[in-house]
């Protein structure tokens, strides 16, 4: 019996001869109409990519897109690694060649951030020539063809940002991005800063808390106070702006010390490890460089980083970091801050730094909002209610 399912005609398919010519293109075919589009386009595709690792993937997809990735005036590189090793122990024991109480202080109370320091050291600093074993931040994902090679861990090669950006010609802004913040802190305590320099400390700022509740379900729950705080959180007695008593002899002021000097000193690291790249690339109108846990923002303008390339910095004798000049420090505390989208500060604390011998153009630039637009939210909304509260001053010698 025949099968009602007869073969369309039509719709069979049926096999390409062998030996057939390939088909004849016509010039509108041939035509790659990507080539087309102008090196400017380009460009602002570049621009908007910015990270480094990525441009360097497109440099490789042809001569084109070789020669113009060079041109691109917005980068971002981020660190991928910390490169770890036994140097740790010798960047103790310089520690104990440094004399004075201020050296006590340092090995007592920032030993926590030392390695990270000399991690950032090496990741910035100028490649040695000679092979050694020490601790180092790194760009991954690189090629040897390059010829500056700093490590090769688990087959991917790292490179320093300095050798990384050597190619590009045109950065005006630039961004680095560590993978996290220096200083070493317990669960729950909100620490946060930015620092402004040229060729010294322009102005910085820093926000602290003893904890961070967050509204929700569970907000009496809340995360648990972690420091000398909770005295002054729950005393119950009427909050008239000023601080009480017991924040001086229970161990409130001590930890405000720590947050401010160890800031202060992970700030300066930073700018002191940044000058390569700001002698190499003088086209840049803006260097930032942060941290994946927001912890501390370093920032510098055009107007700052030709200072720093006229003016040469003032290095501490103790590490490698710039010389911070004698200060001056207001401070504002709020034993208990609630902002308006509900979260709540505990010992929420604003320390607002400048030279003591700042010049009069610089403190006319710096006043106004620099204090309370320091942060992004809802952080910058807890350092415009701080400012309102009364102010204490502080003095802070050079170190």
């Amino acid at each position: 019996m025949a099968s009602p399912l007869r073969p369309d005609p039509s719709t069979r398919i049926w096999p390409e001869p062998l030996n057939c010519p390939p088909p004849v293109m016509t010039m509108a075919e041939a035509i790659d109409h990507f080539d087309r589009l102008p090196d400017s386009l380009l460009l602002l595709v570049f621009n908007k990519i910015g990270d480094v690792k990525a441009l360097g993937r497109c440099c490789v997809v042809s001569r084109r897109f070789h020669t113009l990735v060079p041109q691109v005036e917005k980068v971002v590189v981020r660190v991928d690694c910390v490169i770890s090793d036994d140097e740790s122990s010798s960047a103790a024991g310089s520690l104990e060649k440094s004399r004075g109480p201020f050296s006590h202080l340092f090995r007592l109370v920032f030993g926590s951030i030392v390695k990270p320091l000399q991690a950032l050291g090496q990741f910035l600093g100028p490649k040695r020539s000679t092979p050694t074993t020490s601790s180092s931040l790194a760009v991954g994902g690189g090629s040897e063809e390059d010829g500056d090679v700093d490590h090769q861990t688990g087959g991917v090669t790292h490179h320093s940002p300095t050798q990384v950006l050597k190619n590009f010609n045109e950065i005006r802004f630039l961004r680095i991005e560590l993978p996290s913040g220096e200083l070493g802190i317990d669960d729950g305590v909100l620490l946060k800063w930015r620092a402004d320099f040229g060729s010294t400390l322009d102005n910085c700022v820093i926000l602290g808390a003893a904890s961070v509740i967050y509204p929700g379900p569970t907000k009496g729950s809340g995360i648990q106070d972690s420091g000398n705080d909770a005295f002054c959180v729950s005393n119950g007695g009427e909050d008239n702006g000023s601080i009480p008593e017991s924040f001086y002899t229970n161990g409130g002021l001590k930890l405000r010390v720590v947050w401010t000097i160890s800031s202060l000193i992970a700030a300066s690291a930073r700018h002191y490890l940044l000058q390569p790249i700001i002698a190499e690339h003088k086209t840049l109108d803006s260097l930032v460089l942060t941290d994946a846990d927001g912890q501390g923002v370093l920032c510098m303008n055009r107007d700052q980083l030709e200072e720093l390339r006229v003016k040469p910095l003032s290095a501490s004798s103790a590490s490698k970091r710039t010389l911070v000049p004698a200060l001056n420090m207001r401070l504002w505390y709020a034993p208990h801050l609630e902002l308006p989208d509900g979260i709540v500060l505990k010992g929420a604390t604003l320390v607002a730094i400048r030279p003591s011998e700042q010049s009069v153009t610089k403190r006319e630039v710096s006043d106004g909002s620099w204090v309370s637009a320091a942060f992004e939210e809802p952080y910058g909304t807890a350092a415009r209610m701080l400012v309102k509260r009364r102010t204490y001053c502080l003095e802070m010698n050079s170190f």
